[in-house]
């Protein structure tokens, strides 16, 4: 062994650290064990201390340089450079590696029930197995891998979906949203009650439906009822009275509100001027009272001496001459001392009387003002009514002629909408002929369909951006009474070739003769990419799983396919090559008719 030529692990070997130790279907041995990850070695390299590895981890321990043997330190036999790892230094074991892909295997994944040796489990089965639980790429869940397909198409909350109107893509979790915003989203009119209109045509057609209710014109001045459009003449001639009735009131409202912009009402301002004409004659009657008492007072007075002077005390005797009254003058003064105060009362009097006239010129020209402003708004709201009349005796002859437009456009759209039925369901027919007839030029009946897939570059660009996934052929046959089946391929691959390979599958539907046949499907299919030169084409073959649901007897449409999802290499497709001509392939299916 000393002498054997160490060669280093290719790419391929030193991918994966080794296999679990549950694979193993009888006693394990320590012998079999890698003494770094102490799984089953895989691809087993012995050191020169003796220890073996598998080789992705004796890589993986050497890539940051030489290290010290952990087996031979636990094992208190380290001795330098012997337990020294590092690259060159250990070569494959062959002889161990023989011995370990010999021995018996069984898959841990739960429900299957698969059984050979370690090899037939690397080979065939690791990372195939349809019972291996495996994340979801998109929504992170943990599912089988039989069921990834299903999952994908129908459970994913992450799943891309085309929208069935507008065509667009978006995840499955914003379909409400989407369906709120889409512009080919069917809607239905709540006049004329008609469906599939594009939402965004929506607003085009209520402009012109007559059947769609809209408010009455008059709803500015009071009318609150919705009429629908052919029927808005009739409820304005047969409301005539009230919509005339509610512009009256409108009109009113507005002449009250424009009086109550002024400083003061009409009304208000007219007792306004009564009060101060009744204070201006109380002033009046006030003044001429006191012009009355100026003038009265020097009589009053010089009365006043002469009575007092006839009626004093007796004097001395007549012949002694009479004193002069010593109270006469002061009596004079007294009365003489009244005389200015009446003046200036009625020099105050005078200026508020003034004052007072000056206010009542002005209310009496505010109001004169204020009834030219009434009767121009009254001349103006005649005149109204006067176009309101008009207007009623024009609407009127307008309605009659409508009607009998109305009449005409009735009868004209019914022809119009039986024609529009008419036409629709032959549209219908025709199509559903066209389908059939595709359908019967492409349909074969002797097990062997040639699938032609046009428009290659375009479509898996599709596919590419998850737009279409996924195509369907069409449907073939094993006899005219035989197996009906179809191919679906994947341009950009699916499942394990998803990136890197063209994946073809074999689909089992359900046919008219169904009862008629064996099952489950039991019949070798072969699958092929046809070479256009006729050199090589590529070709792959499998007989049926009779114990996969995919070839029972169909109780849907279709069964799950089942096929080679790592057909071809897109590699291959994206060089030079003639597997592509004119941007057309061909995918030729063969069912062997072999006991049928």
């Amino acid at each position: 062994m000393a002498t054997q030529e160490p060669s280093p692990p290719s790419s391929m070997e030193s991918n994966k650290p080794g296999f679990p130790k549950k694979i193993l279907g009888n006693k394990l041995e320590d012998k079999h064990l890698c003494n770094c990850c102490h799984n089953i070695l895989r691809r087993p390299f012995q050191a020169q201390c003796g220890h073996r590895f598998c080789s992705y981890c004796f890589n993986r321990t050497v890539s940051n340089g030489p290290q010290k043997c952990n087996a031979c330190i636990k094992e208190d036999i380290f001795e330098d450079p012997t337990s020294i790892l590092k690259q060159g230094c250990a070569f494959p074991d062959n002889a161990v590696r023989r011995e370990v892909e010999n021995l018996s295997a069984v898959c841990i994944n739960e429900s299957c029930t698969w059984k050979g040796s370690i090899k037939e489990y690397e080979l065939n089965h690791e990372g195939k197995c349809e019972f291996m639980i495996i994340p979801c790429p998109s929504c992170k869940e943990r599912i089988r891998f039989n069921e990834q397909e299903r999952h994908n198409e129908r459970e994913c909350p992450e799943r891309t979906l085309n929208c069935k109107y507008c065509k667009e893509p978006f995840h499955f979790k914003n379909i409400k949203a989407h369906d709120e915003i889409c512009p080919k989203y069917p809607m239905i009119c709540e006049g004329c009650a008609k469906k599939k209109i594009p939402r965004e045509k929506y607003v085009d057609h209520i402009k012109f439906c007559s059947k769609f209710r809209t408010p009455c014109r008059f709803h500015v001045v009071g009318c609150d009822m919705s009429v629908e459009k052919e029927k808005i003449h009739d409820h304005e001639r047969a409301y005539a009275y009230e919509h005339l009735n509610l512009l009256l009131h409108y009109i009113m409202g507005m002449k009250v509100s424009m009086e109550g912009l002024q400083p003061q009402g009409l009304e208000l301002a007219g007792h306004k001027l009564v009060e101060l004409q009744q204070s201006l004659r109380e002033l009046e009657a006030r003044v001429s009272q006191l012009s009355t008492t100026t003038s009265g007072p020097p009589v009053q007075g010089a009365a006043a001496s002469s009575s007092s002077s006839s009626s004093g005390p007796p004097g001395p005797p007549a012949s002694a001459p009479l004193p002069p009254p010593p109270t006469l003058a002061p009596t004079l003064s007294v009365s003489t001392s009244f005389t200015p105060l009446p003046s200036s009362v009625g020099a105050a009097l005078e200026l508020q009387l003034h004052s007072e006239k000056t206010k009542v010129a002005e209310l009496g020209r505010r109001c004169t003002e204020l009834e030219v402003k009434a009767g121009t708004f009254e001349n103006v709201v005649c005149v109204l009514n006067r176009e309101v009349e008009r207007f009623a005796t024009t609407m009127e002859a307008s309605n009659r002629q409508h009607k009998l437009d109305q009449d005409k456009i009735e009868a004209l759209s019914n022809k119009v909408r039986q024609l529009e039925r008419t036409v629709g369901l032959k549209d219908l027919t025709v199509a559903e002929m066209e389908g059939r007839l595709r359908e019967m030029s492409a349909t074969t009946f002797d097990g062997v369909f040639v699938w032609r897939i046009s428009d290659f570059a375009k479509k898996r660009q599709d596919a590419i951006a998850g737009r279409a996934p996924a195509m369907f052929s069409p449907a073939f046959y094993t006899s005219k009474y035989g197996y009906k089946m179809c191919l679906r391929i994947y341009l950009n691959g699916d499942g394990t070739g998803r990136g890197s390979h063209l994946s073809l599958f074999f689909v089992v539907m359900r046919g008219l003769s169904d009862a008629l046949l064996k099952w489950p499907f039991n019949q070798k299919v072969t699958l092929m990419l046809l070479d256009q030169s006729n050199r090589e084409h590529i070709i792959d073959a499998f007989r049926p799983d009779v114990t996969s649901s995919s070839f029972q007897r169909p109780v849907s449409e279709m069964n799950i396919a089942s096929g080679c999802p790592l057909f071809c290499p897109l590699s291959k497709l994206d060089a030079k090559n003639s597997y592509i001509r004119d941007d057309t392939i061909f995918i030729k299916a063969i069912v062997d008719l072999t006991g049928l």
